[in-house]
């Protein structure tokens, strides 16, 4: 039944006071600070490891992992999986390499990085870039995956459902960054809580219904039932192969994609950005560890539903309205089969996640536009405290766009699988600007802005170039597009920086120090462990 009893409604009610009235109490303890732009936008020098490493996973996960991911879990099974632990090993090597960078040079915001590395043209397409990705991609994603979970579970109609998470995201958003990473702690703990639980008893359900002596032994038997969804690597000619093309998932463009959002991306960054390296560091790490645990929150409950789905269970419940199969109904689905309290937790586990990466991406854009387009461009004598009443007015009028665009994604089966494809259409150009920006002085303007000019039309034409010879050449995988097109890019801006006399004394190229990656003992120690888990995932599931 799609509501939420008196006891679930008193459970959630609990989260939602608690994490409001902590987010106030944050709020009112640094409100001395709040016209300071470094402490509203970086909560500069006052987040712990901790609370670094639960808003970085607060941010990143959202509705598209609970709902986009557990419909990828249904349609494709463990595979999609790759992208939470692929990121693991990826926030490794952003600590390590890309971390130190930042703070050496004192970046705030990741445009500010291209002004200072490149010049004010770059800079600016790139925020520009950034901007529309966050309103029209990730926002809208947030709030179309979040309202369509919320409306299934309680019955509450989608326009109120969009409202209402607009709101109690602006009740943590307006607070400004200090106020989200100490609120992200909470949310991490009730949304990874909620989400254990929630695997727990889809696990449980299936014992009872399919009938194994445990609930561990609902596992072997899920495997037993979808043995095609416990496979990570697709051979050519898999139905998902598209999606995920069988070996690029470890060598090829996953890699780029990871870098790009966890080392290029604001609204992750962002938490770092206003610590020293030690703690920094340590809160991407305690991130990585974090990151291990999201498949087993989202993916098995996904396959669960599908297995559940082939033995004739819930079979209308799957269907929309005319018909077809929606992989994306799978988990509030299964959360309408929650006990009467753990349904409430489950719910708040939800919510949880979509507010927390609302507040996370709407703090990030507020920053990029506030600072790399209000004050560069429109009032450059503008105060701190105005600054700061721009980015709060920024995120407003950023989420009613959203909110006004989101039906539109009722389309797509899989809204996960568009958001990567449609962010990997600008990923490859901007992991090339940073990657060569960081690491070879004599990267020119000129070449960074050959980049972003031609990152979209590569993409769309390596999308398109079926349609174009007539389905001559076979549909290429996006993941294997971003490798084709980051390639590309790589070898042109290596030319055009070649042949641009500037790039012989570059005086916009960084300076280097190799003490600067190293580490301390405990962080290999963490890595090794990390990347050890891997190891043996990718081997026992391969």
């Amino acid at each position: 039944m799609n509501h939420l009893s008196a006891l679930d409604c008193a459970v959630f009610l609990i989260y939602f006071i608690v994490v409001s009235a902590y987010g106030y109490w944050v709020y009112r303890s640094k409100k001395k600070k709040q016209t300071d732009t470094k402490d509203y936008f970086l909560a500069e020098g006052s987040l712990t490891w901790w609370a670094i490493g639960a808003s970085i996973i607060a941010s990143n996960i959202s509705a598209e992992h609970f709902i986009g991911m557990s419909g990828s879990g249904f349609a494709m099974g463990l595979a999609i999986a790759s992208y939470e632990w692929m990121a693991a090993a990826t926030l490794i090597i952003v600590a390590i390499f890309f971390l130190p960078i930042y703070l050496k040079n004192k970046i705030y915001t990741m445009p500010q990085f291209l002004s200072q590395r490149y010049n004010n043209t770059v800079s600016t397409l790139m925020a520009v870039f950034w901007l529309l990705v966050y309103v029209f991609v990730n926002l809208t994603s947030i709030f179309f995956l979040g309202a369509i979970a919320i409306e299934t579970i309680t019955g509450i109609p989608f326009s109120t459902c969009i409202i209402f998470l607009a709101i109690f995201s602006a009740i943590i958003t307006l607070g400004g960054m200090k106020v989200i990473g100490y609120t992200d702690v909470i949310q991490v703990i009730v949304l990874v809580a909620g989400g254990l639980i929630t695997c727990y008893m889809a696990l449980k359900l299936v014992s009872e219904k399919l009938d194994t002596q445990t609930v561990l032994g609902a596992l072997p038997l899920l495997k037993s039932e979808a043995s095609d969804h416990f496979h990570m690597i697709f051979s050519k000619g898999d139905k998902f192969y598209n999606e995920l093309p069988g070996i690029a998932v470890l060598v090829g463009g996953l890699w780029i994609n990871n870098l790009n959002y966890w080392g290029c991306n604001q609204y992750i960054v962002q938490r770092a950005l206003g610590a020293d390296l030690k703690t920094g560091r340590s809160g991407l790490i305690f991130a990585a560890f974090l990151k291990l645990l999201i498949p087993v929150i989202v993916v098995i409950p996904g396959i669960a539903a599908f297995v559940m789905y082939q033995r004739g269970y819930f079979q209308q419940e799957m269907l929309d309205a005319s018909g077809v199969v929606k992989p994306d109904h799978a988990y509030p689905v299964l959360m309408n089969l929650l006990p009467v309290g753990i349904k409430g937790l489950a719910f708040a586990a939800l919510t949880a996640a979509i507010v927390a990466s609302l507040a996370g991406k709407s703090n990030s854009l507020a920053t990029i536009f506030t600072l790399d387009i209000y004050k560069k461009f429109i009032k450059p004598e503008a105060s701190e405290r105005r600054l700061v009443a721009v980015g709060r007015w920024s995120v407003v009028v950023a989420s009613l766009i959203a909110i006004v665009v989101a039906p539109a994604l009722r389309s797509f089966d899989q809204v996960y699988q568009f958001i990567q494809e449609y962010v990997g259409f600008i990923s490859p150009g901007i992991f090339a600007i940073f990657l060569l920006g960081f690491f070879w002085k004599k990267t020119t303007s000129r070449a960074a802005l050959t980049a972003a000019l031609l990152t979209i039309p590569l993409s769309m034409l390596f999308k398109f170039l079926p349609v174009l010879t007539n389905e001559w050449i076979a549909p290429i995988p996006f993941l294997n597009r971003m490798s084709w097109v980051f390639v590309i890019i790589m070898i042109l801006m290596v030319l055009v920086t070649l042949t641009d006399p500037k790039s012989k004394n570059n005086p916009q190229g960084l300076e280097i120090d190799r003490s600067m990656f190293k580490v301390t003992p405990a962080f290999t120690v963490a890595s090794v462990i990390i990347c050890g888990i891997l190891a043996a995932l990718y081997t026992l599931f391969w």
